[in-house]
């Protein structure tokens, strides 16, 4: 019987190896990069997960656990073997459910530690993908559906997210555009053009770019355009125009942008009186 259920789990895996698609090399700051070996263990398990894991385990049947192996990857995962079969399970699942070596279980039984495993797996990779910097919840949800995981597990996720604080749209944008506008001088229509591809709701945005102090912005906005118009030749009109189109397309609005170049010919005037 054993033989029977392997040579089919086997076979499904050949057929949907012909024709599953290359991988992604495109990962966001190669956060999710990995060797050769390690992708090809990553498509196995994607393999697996694609398809119910438990379609060749025995109905109405005490199921013993004959090996337990730590996997190579995904990280922090095990496999768990029954005879022939086996299954994956993230660590925290194993030592929740005491999945060890000797212990026996029902297909019922390891059908809802499976859909737990599949929370846990999405939690986990989160977890992962926030240790680099903040994330919104969009953002959060596009990974863990790149992943592959499905919208139920993916909406519960994002709620245990939230209720940990482990994400906090308002939060991030507030964070965002303060830290755009001082270290990178960036205008608020940048900003929230930023924000919105992020996934952040119209209302965290506005509130978010209200908090930024206008004279702040101003004097990022002044210091972009002493900085543009010395490194530009030209005409004093001509000198003008470039340093005005500079700045919108750094994000500043027309009339900070007037403001900007006004200030920096005060300065300019200032200087000169001195001299």
């Amino acid at each position: 019987m054993n033989n029977r259920y392997s040579w089919g789990r086997k076979q499904r895996k050949r057929e949907a190896s012909s024709t599953m698609s290359e991988p992604n090399e495109s990962n966001e700051n190669n956060e999710y990069s990995t060797t050769s070996k390690e992708q090809q263990w990553e498509q196995e398990e994607e393999l697996e997960d694609r398809a119910d894991p438990l379609q060749d385990f025995p109905e109405h049947e005490e199921l013993e656990i004959t090996g337990v192996e730590q996997a190579r990857w995904p990280r922090l995962h095990y496999k768990l073997f029954f005879g022939e079969l086996k299954l994956v399970v993230h660590e925290d699942v194993m030592i929740k459910y005491r999945m060890l070596k000797g212990y026996s279980f029902t297909k019922d039984a390891l059908r809802d530690i499976m859909a737990a495993n599949k929370l846990q797996a999405a939690y986990a990779s989160s977890i992962n993908y926030l240790s680099y910097r903040s994330r919104t919840r969009t953002e959060v949800a596009r990974k863990l559906k790149e992943k592959g995981h499905d919208e139920h597990v993916i909406e519960t996720t994002l709620d245990r997210l939230e209720q940990e604080k482990l994400i906090d749209d308002h939060l991030f944008a507030e964070q965002w555009a303060k830290q755009r506008v001082r270290t990178q001088k960036k205008g608020k229509v940048w900003i929230r053009q930023e924000l919105r591809q992020k996934g952040v709701q119209p209302a965290h945005i506005e509130q978010a770019l209200g908090e930024i102090d206008e004279d702040e912005e101003l004097v990022s906005a002044t210091m972009l355009a002493r900085k543009k118009w010395n490194s530009t030749s030209g005409e004093w009109l001509d000198k003008k125009r470039k340093t005005m189109a500079y700045l919108m397309r750094r994000g500043y609005s027309s009339d900070l942008v007037r403001r900007a170049l006004a200030a920096m010919e005060e300065q300019d005037q200032m200087e000169e009186e001195n001299d």
